[in-house]
């Protein structure tokens, strides 16, 4: 339900004081279970881990290559239509530049 982005790490870290028995593999099968129901999409890798996005809506991201600090942006919806036998299952597009707070 986060609006952050999380990475595994993360997610773990908030679950942690509540759930002191839960493991950070734990957090990454679920993790890869969510993505394999189509519950959440990969974002873009930012320093070394992988920061997903629960809302599955179509939707874009800005993400800046200096803080890490990503944003969802409206985009109107894309259909492919190449004339190709090809059944697409999501379309992600991710903007890479520096926000304003970094650009300073």
């Amino acid at each position: 339900s986060t609006k952050t982005h999380p990475s595994a790490k993360w997610v773990y870290e908030q679950l942690k004081e509540d759930h002191p028995d839960l493991s950070l593999g734990t957090v990454y099968r679920n993790i890869a279970l969510f993505k394999e129901k189509g519950m959440a999409i990969p974002v873009a890798n930012i320093l070394g881990e992988e920061r997903l996005d629960g809302d599955t809506s179509p939707h874009a991201h800005l993400v800046c290559k200096t803080c890490g600090r990503i944003e969802d942006i409206e985009m109107p919806a894309l259909t492919l239509k190449n004339g190709k036998d090809f059944e697409t299952d999501f379309i992600t597009v991710t903007y890479f530049g520096i926000c304003k707070e970094c650009s300073h």
